[in-house]
Formats: structure tokens, sequence, C-alpha cells
């Protein structure tokens, strides 16, 4: 991000940024990360998807008892997706939802089923994610899961404490869909959080998807990949640790480092990095798109080609080839492949 441009032709314009930014106040650091030729490479997080074993049940699920409005449900084959996915022989059925402004993708793979998840998965296990659905009501939102008997992960909603200042007031509850991925609910004080969470109809108690949150075992090496390498900005930090973090994340001992980052569009990536305990298991080296326990975040680019070179360059793990169109955009993108971040989480960068 911050290499800087020595070149004498290139020179003179940096300067003369860095000297309007020193006269209004901001640091030189700031001029440095306004010209980095990586920032806004990816200008959207356009939705979070997962795989699940049987998509009538969940698109039930999510639109029943999550409030999610079908958008689209296509069915797609061909090498050209087998290279994107990564998965041989595959036929696989995708559908997107929608809540408020953001979007989720479920994707059943028809054909070249994968595994189920792992029955001991933890919260602090580096395969975790979760998208955080935010409400307007917490207890009567818990209310409405109790009545439809989702299993629990959490043992009950959580407020964080007033000592810590950056989240004090959020109230939380980490839950499970049917096929056992994580999701949380979310309420925010009237003073955090996105403003657009406290404009929203009270007459909603599922208002949309405010971030999705990964397990990460090296936040710097993590801001590397997201900040440094796809420009994402990071929008606030927190360490969060008590009674009350523990029983959220159902964690004795739960002490976690929390970064958040954002696109200029659409929900925010959040790393969780637990200090303690540090047992955490890591993404195993043959996970796979057809594992239930896949999950693979879809960024928007204007240049899906730099963007896969710059990831080659850095010497990320790619599941595709490469940059692999998509034929006639049937899934909303005209190009895209699948990257790996250190942890082994998927991220899906396309250009549309």
């Amino acid at each position: 991000m911050r290499s800087g441009l020595r070149r004498r032709g290139k020179l003179l314009p940096v300067l003369l940024v860095v000297c309007f930014l020193v006269t209004i106040g901001l640091p030189v650091q700031a001029a440095q990360a306004q010209t980095s030729p990586t920032l806004g490479l990816v200008t959207e997080v356009a939705a979070v998807g997962m795989t699940v074993s049987d998509m009538d049940r969940s698109v039930e699920f999510y639109s029943k008892v999550l409030s999610f409005e079908k958008v689209s449900d296509v069915e797609v084959l061909g090498s050209e997706y087998e290279h994107l996915q990564g998965v041989f022989g595959l036929r696989m059925r995708v559908v997107r939802l929608r809540l408020g402004e953001e979007f989720i993708e479920l994707t059943e793979y028809l054909a070249s089923k994968g595994r189920p998840i792992p029955v001991d998965s933890r919260s602090n296990d580096r395969w975790f994610q979760h998208i955080a659905i935010i409400v307007g009501d917490m207890d009567h939102a818990y209310q409405w899961l109790r009545r439809h008997k989702v299993e629990h992960a959490s043992s009950g909603p959580q407020r964080l404490p007033d000592w810590n200042t950056n989240a004090a007031g959020i109230r939380a509850f980490y839950f499970k869909d049917l096929d056992g991925h994580p999701l949380e609910i979310l309420q925010f004080p009237p003073d955090k959080g996105d403003p657009k969470w406290h404009r929203s109809g009270r007459d909603k108690l599922f208002l949309g998807i405010d971030h999705t949150a990964i397990v990460v075992a090296d936040t710097d090496a993590s801001l590397k990949f997201y900040r440094d390498l796809l420009g994402l900005k990071v929008a606030g930090e927190s360490e969060n640790y008590g009674a009350e973090q523990e029983h959220l994340n159902n964690i004795f001992g739960a002490r976690l480092r929390i970064t958040s980052l954002h696109a200029a569009r659409g929900p925010g990536i959040e790393f969780l990095e637990y200090l303690t305990p540090r047992d955490g298991r890591p993404t195993p080296a043959d996970h796979r798109a057809n594992d239930i326990a896949h999950w693979q975040t879809q960024l928007v680019t204007r240049d899906a080609s730099a963007a896969s070179q710059r990831g080659f360059a850095s010497r990320y793990a790619f599941v595709s080839p490469g940059v692999v169109p998509t034929p006639h955009g049937t899934l909303g993108f005209t190009k895209g492949f699948l990257i790996r971040d250190p942890d082994g989480h998927v991220m899906q960068v396309v250009e549309r």
C-alpha cells in the first residue's frame, strides 16, 4: 500500500498531494494511501455465499425464519464453472436472497457433493465465518428464533459491557442454520453502527446484514491481503473479552482482537483474531467449494485481470486457475476467480 512512487515523472504530483494534505492537517501517510494503485481495487462486497445441502430447505429457513426474499434461482454446469469453483463434474443450483440492501448466495452442488461441517467445529476454528444480521429488537428476535427452534451457538443474547468503549451496549447472539452455518443477530445502541440501522422502520424485525466475520490467525497478515492487496479500508478496531464475550462465542477464556474493514459499498468484513485461547484449528488443506463448511464472499472489481495478477504476484493461493469467463452472465458477472486469504477463507472476485 505505502511503497511510494519513485520515478521522477510521478514525483511532482505526489509531492503536491502531500503538501495539500499537510496544509489541511492530514498526515503524509494519508497522501501515500490516496495514491496507492490498489486503493479501491475492490469496489463492493456484493454478497456472502455459503454451500448448502438441500436448497429448498435452506431457502425456506432463510425466507420464513429470517425474512430474506428470493432474487434469483439458476442452475449452471460446464467447464467454466468447474474451473471457477475448482470442482470437477459439478452441477450447481445457485439462489440469491436479499435482506434490506444486502445479499446472500446459497449454492447446492447437485453433482459432486462435498462433506458436512465437522460436528466439533468451534468459534475459534479458522474456517469459522458468519453473517451478522441486524435486528430492531433483540428480545423479540430471540423469542422468534426460539419459537422456530434454532440451534444455539451462544448461551443466549449478550450485552457487551460499558467498560469496552468501542463495543459498549451492543447486543448479540450466535445461532446456526439447518446445515450448521454460524449466524449472528446484532443490535446496536443509538451511538454505534451504521446510521441506516437506526433509520430503519420498526415494523421489521430483521433489517439487513452489517458484516461477515472471519476468524484469522494474524490480523497483520490478513490486513496485507484485504487492505494492501484488495484495497478495503479499516473502519474500526476493538479488543473484546470477559464473561459476555465468552458466552457469545461459547469459548472459555475468549479474548479477541476485532478489526472491521469496508469497501465503498456493501457489508463489512470483520476479523476475529483470538488472542486467547490460541488452539483454533486451521482450515483443512483439502477444503473444497462443495463442502458444506465452504463460504465465499463476492467482491466486485473493475479489473479482474489486474486483481488476479496482483494476487499471483503476492503468492496467494488460488482456487481458480486464473480469471474465468462465465457464459451469458448467468450468475450476475462476466468473469471472475476464487482466491484464498492467508487463513483459507475464499473470496470470489468478479467483474460485471
